[in-house]
This record gives C-alpha cells, sequence and structure tokens, in this order.
C-alpha cells in the first residue's frame, strides 16, 4: 500500500471522508497528538486500525465527534458531562460514559462505557466533519512508541499501512487528551492531560485521580481507557527518571551518565547550568513546555539510536501529573529516588 501524505485542503478531506465511509484509515492532526481514525461504527474498520498499530484489541479506542449532538446517540449522556462539555470541549479532554448498543464492541474492548471527545484543532474538526460519522481513533503510532505529534512521524510508523495522512501541522498540545470517568459517583481521571483535575474540580466540584495514573496495571486489571497499560509511550532506549531536589538528582544523572557517556539526558532549562556543559537536552522552562517537547524529544533519540536516557521529574501537580504520567510509563517505572 502506498502511503499519501497531504495537507488539509477541500479535496484531501473529500478524499479522507470517502475513505473513512468505505471502512479504510485515515491519520489526522488534533491539538494533542496525531490520530488514527476510521469509522466508530464500523467494527471491521476499528479492526483495521488495531492491525496497523499492532495494538491489543483489549485496549479501548477514543471517539472523535464534530459536534456534541453526535454523542448522544452513542452514549448515556448525563448532566455533568454537559456541564463539563460546555467548559471544555471542543478541547482536549475525553469523557466516559455508558454506552449504547450503538456502539462496536471492538471499540471499546467490550467494556460498558464509552470514551468521547469533540477535538478543538480546526483540521481535526473539518476532518470530522467531512466524514459526516463518529471516527474511532487511537494516537497514529505503532502500539508502545512515543506518540506522533507531526505528520512526518506518522509516515515513520504508518507508512505502507494506511492509504492517507492529513497534514496540520505540530500539534499544539503534544500529549494525549484528559480522559475522565463520569460512570462512577465521582468524576476520575484515569489518563492525566493539558485539562487538569484542578480545572475539572472547579467546574464539577469535585474529582479524584486513579491510582493506576502513577502505577503499573495489576495482573488481571482491565484497562478502562486509552494509555494505562504497563509499557506505553516507549522510546527504543532505555529510559530512567531521577526523582528529588534537583542539585541532587543532577548529581545523580551526572554519575550515571558518565558511566555510561552514550547516554542523553532530559531536564528542565533552569537546570541545565547544574550538568557542568554535560549535553542536556531541554525539557523547557515549565510542564506546558515539557508537555509539548516530550514525544518530540523521544522519537529524536530513536532516530539517533540513543539506547539510554536519564530525566529528570516533574511535580505531579497540573500539567505536570501528565508529563509525569507519560514519562513514568515510557520507562516502565523505572524511577531512581535520591
Amino acid at each position: 500500500m502506498n502511503t499519501k501524505l497531504t495537507p488539509i485542503t477541500q479535496d484531501s478531506l473529500t478524499e479522507a471522508s470517502a475513505l473513512i465511509q468505505s471502512g479504510q484509515l485515515v491519520a489526522f492532526p488534533t491539538e494533542t497528538v496525531y490520530g488514527l481514525g476510521g469509522s466508530a461504527l464500523d467494527a471491521q474498520a476499528v479492526l483495521n486500525i488495531f492491525r496497523a498499530k499492532e495494538r491489543p484489541v483489549d485496549n479501548p479506542l477514543i471517539v472523535h465527534i464534530a459536534s456534541r449532538d453526535q454523542a448522544f446517540p452513542l452514549c448515556r449522556w448525563t448532566d455533568l458531562a454537559d456541564t463539563l462539555a460546555s467548559a471544555f470541549w471542543p478541547g482536549p479532554l475525553t469523557l466516559l460514559l455508558r454506552r449504547t448498543e450503538m456502539v462496536p464492541d471492538v471499540v471499546t474492548a467490550g467494556l460498558s462505557t464509552v470514551d468521547l471527545r469533540l477535538p478543538a484543532h480546526q483540521g481535526a474538526l473539518a476532518f470530522l466533519r467531512a466524514c459526516a460519522l463518529p471516527v474511532a481513533a487511537p494516537s497514529a503510532n505503532r502500539s508502545g512508541r512515543p506518540s506522533p505529534t507531526t505528520a512526518q512521524h506518522v509516515m515513520e510508523d504508518m507508512d505502507g499501512r494506511i492509504p492517507l495522512i492529513l497534514d496540520g501541522g505540530a500539534s499544539g498540545v503534544g500529549l494525549e487528551s484528559t480522559v475522565l470517568d463520569l460512570s462512577g459517583e465521582v468524576p476520575t481521571v484515569l489518563r492525566p492531560g493539558a485539562v487538569t483535575p484542578e480545572q475539572i474540580t472547579m467546574v464539577a466540584g469535585s474529582c479524584e485521580v486513579a491510582s493506576s495514573v502513577m502505577r503499573p496495571l495489576e495482573v488481571g486489571e482491565r484497562a478502562l481507557s486509552p494509555g494505562m497499560r504497563h509499557r506505553h509511550y516507549a522510546p527504543q532506549g532505555r529510559l530512567t527518571l531521577v526523582e528529588g531536589e534537583p542539585e541532587a538528582v543532577a548529581e545523580a544523572i551526572i554519575g550515571l551518565h558518565d558511566a555510561q557517556p552514550e547516554a542523553r539526558i532530559l531536564a528542565m532549562h533552569d537546570h541545565i547550568p547544574l550538568y557542568d556543559n554535560r549535553p542536556v537536552n531541554d525539557l523547557g522552562q515549565d510542564a506546558a513546555d515539557a508537555a509539548h517537547r516530550l514525544f518530540y524529544l523521544l522519537r529524536s533519540f530513536d532516530a539517533q539510536g540513543v539506547p539510554r536516557i536519564f530525566s529528570e521529574t516533574l511535580p505531579p501537580t497540573g500539567l505536570g501529573l501528565a508529563v509525569m504520567n507519560r514519562l513514568a510509563r515510557a520507562a516502565e517505572f523505572d524511577i531512581i529516588k535520591v
């Protein structure tokens, strides 16, 4: 199969819509990361997503919609969902709700819930409107790898596997959406993202964070949301996190790096002077910068064949919780505390 990479135009949207409606796959940009889309109403198309990604079928998918009205036939919509959608849609918030029979089992990994999101990216919305149906879409990468934040990242993983990639430029957020479970009594974050638990609490009145956000799933524990598997977002090289006060962390990473000089270092911008002119990859000034840069940096390490990576950690609050969730899973929870 030849994979075509093209800018978003009226012609490419018409082509993309025809592919989706015929059961084929299209990669498209969102404000979070690039998605790999297929018709959420076509079980075979959804199976094709799993096949292209080499993704386990027990990992549920997010259904992307072009308007709130598209959500109503797919789920048991609630007053709280309406309140949260009014506050955060379009945007990087996925709402997990009780599903209807309209949603094929393969989309939800057999769960009684469905994940729904209305993205804010104008290219994504144009694509979804052109499709005129809900689109199931995980990130457009091979399973387990860092998520793609550019169309070229998608091409690296999906060339020859899908017919079309819509190029909408670099993703703004750089991390996948927040997944919020509304199926229980208290809204619960299953996967942190740009919409933080603190922001949700201000709108919903309360919000919990699932314990699985910062730990691997237990044996036999089901993934209720995308991104909950043990090894996820991972570079090819082994990643280790070092946690503690900045000076102690830098001292530990320097020791680790100097014993393995081929290793690379990830550090926050203000901490770079602590590394005494060693080559350090800059995660940025704050959690928003780190979120935007993380997957890009991990993929650049893969392109360079970097075998070992040592990274600082961030405080797990606000957007920092989302960055730490991705880092911890990418490192398979290999965390050294100093």
